[in-house]
């Protein structure tokens, strides 16, 4: 499979109606911040396409040693065919040498949608990312943190946030206890 990505622009209505049904209201950043930060040059958000059609998207920041997946979904239609793990991989080829940290939902035996975000950290777990031990809170959001390539370094992360939100995001990260 060889997917090619180009730049979300405010236009692309198939890009906003995948992020729309993938993550919750409470989750989402506005679109149109999101188009407006990826014209920084630490930030991308890229819409991937199989010939002319659309996949998926992923919505990343990076700084030298840090890649942090903010967002990334698969069209509901398309999902299980590979798409995603081709995104992953995507990523992984442009940033070798960085760790890659994505934060997902926890897979607490109490939440209603268990089945669904256990079987997205499988997913990740299969395209060699791998549990931190690590919690964070954003935004009144809870998440585990995963990483590939390296060791998860809460300072390093801490660090991370605050350069790229100027300040402004600070979540909590702690150790998780089990």
């Amino acid at each position: 499979m060889r997917l090619r990505n180009q730049k979300v622009k405010l236009k692309d209505a198939d890009v906003k109606n995948i992020y729309f049904d993938s993550f919750p209201k409470n989750e989402r950043m506005p679109f149109l911040m999101m188009v407006a930060m990826s014209k920084l040059w630490n930030t991308e958000f890229l819409g991937f396409y199989d010939g002319n059609t659309l996949c998926g998207f992923v919505y990343l920041a990076h700084n030298s040693k840090i890649v942090f997946v903010m967002f990334l979904a698969v069209d509901k239609t398309l999902r299980s065919k590979g798409y995603g793990s081709a995104i992953l991989q995507d990523i992984q080829n442009k940033y070798p040498e960085k760790k890659i940290i994505i934060s997902i939902e926890p897979c607490d035996n109490d939440a209603p949608d268990t089945e669904l975000r256990t079987r997205r950290k499988d997913f990740y777990m299969r395209n060699k990312y791998k549990e931190t031990g690590y919690m964070m809170k954003l935004n009144g959001i809870i998440q585990e943190i995963i990483i590939s390539n390296g060791e998860f370094d809460k300072k390093q992360f801490l660090t991370f946030f605050a350069v790229y939100s100027n300040g402004t995001m600070w979540p909590r990260i702690w150790k998780q206890t089990k």
